[in-house]
C-alpha cells in the first residue's frame, strides 16, 4: 500500500499557491524605492525644499545682506496686490506672452512640416535651424542688437529702399517689445520644430495614402490626421512654451533693459530688481511666488483642455 507523505504534500501546496495582490504590491516597492529613490531625494533638495523655504521668507521682511528678519505675517501680499509696478510687470509678461507662445507654436509647426522627410537637403536644413537654440542668450542678444541698430544695423538698408527714416527700433514704445518677440522665436524655435518632426514621424503613412485614394486636399489632410496624429506633443509645446515664456529675462535685460519708459519690464525683471537692487527678499519672493502660481494656473487649464479632449476620442 502507498503511503503519502505528509510534509512532501504540504511543500506542493506551499509552491504553487500564487501571491496575492497585496504580496505582489509589497515585493514590488523596494524595487520602486531603489529606482525611485535617488530622483525623489534630488526632487526633495532642489524643489520642494526651496518652494517652502520661499513661502517662509515671503512672511518675513528679509534683507539680502545682514542678519535682519521679522516676522511680518501677509504684509508683503497686501503689498503685492496694491503694487502698481508688479501690475504692470504683470501686463507686459502677458504681452509678451500671448505674441510669442502662439507665433512660437505655428511657427515651429510650419517649419517641421517642410522640414520632415528623408532628402539631403532637409537633412542639413534641421540642424542648420535647431543650432540658434544653443546659443546663450547673451550671444542672442548681441546679434539681434547688431541687427536692429538704427545707424548700422542690417534693417537699416530695409529702410533707407523704401525711402524711410531708420528708427530706434529697441528704443520704441511700440515695436521694443514685438523686437524681443522676434529674437525669442528666432532663438528657441529648434526645440518644438524638433517635437513636432518627431511627432509628425509617428503618423502612420497609410492614413495618408487612405486620404489620397479618397481625394482629400491638403487642409483635408491635415486637418483630418496631422492635427489629431500631434495634438498631445502640441499640448506638449504649448505647455513648455507658457512656462517658458513667463520667465523672460535675459533678451529684456540685456536688449532693453525693461524699457523704454518700463514697456518691457517684465515679472522676472521685476523679482531681479526688487531682490539684488533692493534687497528686500522677502517681497522678491512674494512676486515670485506669484508668477510660479501664475504659471501653475496656465499649465493646468492646458492640461485640463488636453484631457478633455482625450476623454471625448
Amino acid at each position: 500500500m502507498t503511503t503519502i507523505d505528509t510534509g512532501q504534500v504540504a511543500a506542493s501546496q506551499a509552491v504553487a499557491v500564487p501571491k496575492t495582490p497585496h504580496r505582489r504590491r509589497k515585493s514590488d516597492i523596494v524595487p520602486a524605492l531603489i529606482f525611485l529613490g535617488p530622483f525623489m531625494a534630488l526632487y526633495a533638495v532642489f524643489l520642494i525644499f526651496p518652494l517652502f523655504k520661499g513661502i517662509y521668507i515671503s512672511f518675513h521682511d528679509w534683507e539680502l545682506a545682514g542678519g535682519y528678519r521679522e516676522w511680518i505675517g501677509f504684509f508683503n501680499y497686501e503689498d503685492l496686490w496694491y503694487d502698481r509696478e508688479f501690475w504692470r510687470a504683470t501686463g507686459n509678461t502677458f504681452r509678451f506672452v500671448i505674441m510669442a507662445v502662439p507665433a512660437m507654436t505655428a511657427l515651429s509647426l510650419v517649419l517641421a512640416l517642410a522640414l520632415r522627410g528623408q532628402d539631403r537637403i532637409r537633412t542639413i536644413l534641421r540642424p542648420v535651424f535647431f543650432s540658434s537654440s544653443v546659443f546663450s542668450v547673451t550671444v542672442v542678444t548681441l546679434v539681434w542688437g547688431m541687427v536692429l541698430s538704427p545707424d548700422r544695423g542690417l534693417v537699416t538698408p530695409v529702410f533707407e529702399a523704401f525711402g524711410l527714416e531708420p528708427i530706434n527700433i529697441l528704443g520704441s514704445l511700440t515695436w521694443a517689445m514685438p523686437a524681443l518677440v522676434i529674437a525669442t522665436l528666432w532663438w528657441g524655435i529648434g526645440l518644438p520644430m524638433a517635437l513636432f518632426i518627431a511627432a509628425l514621424g509617428q503618423i502612420p503613412s497609410e492614413l495618408y495614402e487612405a486620404a489620397e485614394l479618397d481625394y482629400a486636399s491638403r487642409w483635408r489632410k491635415f486637418t483630418a490626421i496631422t492635427i489629431p496624429g500631434i495634438r498631445r506633443t502640441m499640448l506638449l509645446v504649448l505647455v513648455l512654451q507658457i512656462v517658458l515664456q513667463f520667465q523672460i529675462f535675459g533678451q529684456a535685460q540685456l536688449m532693453t533693459n525693461g524699457g523704454p519708459a518700463h514697456t518691457t519690464e517684465t515679472i522676472v525683471m521685476y523679482i531681479y530688481n526688487t531682490g539684488f537692487r533692493d534687497w528686500q527678499i522677502g517681497y522678491a519672493t512674494t512676486i515670485a511666488l506669484a508668477l510660479f502660481v501664475i504659471m501653475l494656473f496656465f499649465s493646468m487649464l492646458q492640461l485640463w483642455i488636453g484631457g478633455r479632449g482625450d476623454t471625448n476620442d
